[in-house]
């Protein structure tokens, strides 16, 4: 990939930015909720199964939408499918899905609420297969973050050959709503690839 290294993890999330911190221009020109995102979450790698599976979850549901509209809904979501409990969503019946599609404040789309339950159902056939969903999910990047070097917003990838295979491999698995620019996000949201740049606080070689 162009402009990429892969490196250890980097830190976590700082508690508080420096004063006069500067962002990654998404988020620099968006609300609290998103710079608060984007500050202590994005490009953060992920290793819980947990977290992992809610991820695939929410930005399986971002397909054609802002992902604000996603975050507004986070714990809606959380509430919906049992806190992200792999196990318990898998197991969901059919009866339960489609109360959700009249009684909950997540996106009301049928594809993409029965989706959530195969996902889940895949998540626990990989877990099985690789020893965990994190093992899994992460084995597309040799298990450490792609770290870029990007100076400009305009320069950061909607997608990248390494999540069309990522893709490629979720469908065969059983995964539904994880096209090539589902999954580059996903990996953008879970450090396994982190595009802040370089001018940003986040960014690791600025020691964020």
């Amino acid at each position: 990939m162009p402009g990429a290294e892969a490196v250890p993890d980097v830190a976590s999330a700082p508690a508080e930015p420096p004063a006069g911190a500067a962002r990654c221009a998404w988020a620099a020109q968006s609300d609290a909720a998103m710079q608060r995102y984007h500050d202590t979450e994005w490009g953060v790698p992920q290793h819980d199964d947990t977290v992992l599976f809610e991820f695939l979850t929410l930005e399986g549901a971002q397909a054609g939408l802002s992902w604000r509209s996603i975050l507004a809904r986070r714990d809606a979501y959380h509430d919906a499918f049992h806190g992200f409990d792999i196990a318990r969503v898998a197991g969901m019946r059919d009866a339960a899905l489609e109360k959700l599609l009249t009684s909950s404040g997540i996106i009301r789309n049928r594809q993409k609420i029965w989706s959530v339950r195969a996902n889940a159902q895949a998540s626990r056939r990989m877990a099985d297969a690789h020893g965990s969903l994190d093992a899994y999910l992460w084995s597309f990047v040799a298990g450490a973050p792609i770290v870029n070097r990007w100076t400009q917003s305009a320069e950061v990838p909607a997608t990248t050959p390494v999540a069309g295979r990522m893709s490629k491999q979720l469908r065969k698995d059983g995964f539904g709503f994880v096209g090539p620019t589902i999954c580059y996000a996903f990996m953008q949201a879970t450090g396994m690839v982190n595009d802040h740049l370089v001018g940003c606080f986040r960014h690791p070689h600025r020691g964020g």
